[in-house]
């Protein structure tokens, strides 16, 4: 596949960052679009790429990061979203009923955020030429496989992520006259930053609880599925688990 243009929000670190390394790597020109502009600007600097501040919250700051990405020959033609946060919380605890800003906040980062990413960055594609198999671009959005099995405490972040996998299938129909694929990914328990703060005993028993492989899924092993369905035409409208065969428990 000839080189294109790449937006990967998130893409500062994790999943985001192994992203838009095995995109660079493919000959991609990739934009890393990130809060965390220190870290940031070092990923684009060794992929040889550009860093964007971006808010995935915001309008104006998403399209300003959409814009930049596409100020290319060819326009923009790829964007995944890995920008999310993780969010924990019983519905009635010891003080009450959850708050429910930490709904509305997670929501907002998680769910409206990847429909704001999906929208303005399918804006600039559907203005695209037409290239192999009369494609104009591909969205990777960000889910997990809460979505399907999240556990007592997670109920914030399965209503977002579980909101992801919903729009992935209407979203692919609604771009397919525009040439424009839609996919997503649910991935199970990864090695992220977030994973990475907690002690060693209780990373190890983490992925002893995934089937096979039993351990903690790679951030480059995302990156790679995030290609693959880059270079894939037929895969749209789907959402793909990435977890090693794992199904949470209930706590």
């Amino acid at each position: 596949m000839k080189s294109q243009a790449a937006i990967v929000f998130g893409g500062a670190s994790g999943l985001g960052e192994a992203t838009a390394r095995k995109l660079a790597e493919a000959g991609h020109s990739v934009t890393v679009a990130d809060l965390n502009e220190e870290r940031g600007e070092v990923v684009a600097d060794e992929i040889g790429g550009a860093f964007v501040t971006a808010d995935v919250t915001e309008e104006d700051s998403t399209r300003d990061a959409v814009a930049v990405a596409a100020d290319t020959e060819g326009g923009l033609r790829i964007c995944v979203n890995c920008a999310g946060v993780g969010a924990a919380g019983r519905i009635v605890g010891k003080e009450g009923a959850a708050p429910l800003d930490g709904y509305r906040w997670a929501i907002n980062i998680n769910l409206i955020g990847t429909i704001n990413v999906l929208r303005l960055a399918a804006e600039a594609m559907v203005g695209n030429e037409p290239g192999e198999h009369m494609q104009r671009g591909v969205c990777v959005n960000t889910a997990s496989i809460a979505a399907y099995d999240g556990q007592i405490g997670q109920t914030a972040y399965a209503a977002t992520k579980g909101g992801v996998v919903s729009l992935t299938l209407p979203a692919a129909r609604d771009l397919s006259r525009s040439g424009v694929r839609v996919m997503t990914i649910a991935p199970g328990l990864f090695d992220t930053p977030l994973l990475a703060l907690l002690p060693e005993p209780a990373r190890k028993a983490l992925g002893d609880n995934v089937p096979f492989p039993s351990r903690l899924g790679i951030p480059e092993e995302f990156g790679a599925l995030a290609l693959h369905i880059v270079e894939n035409p037929m895969l749209n409208g789907e959402v793909i688990r990435l977890d090693g065969a794992l199904r949470m428990a209930p706590r």
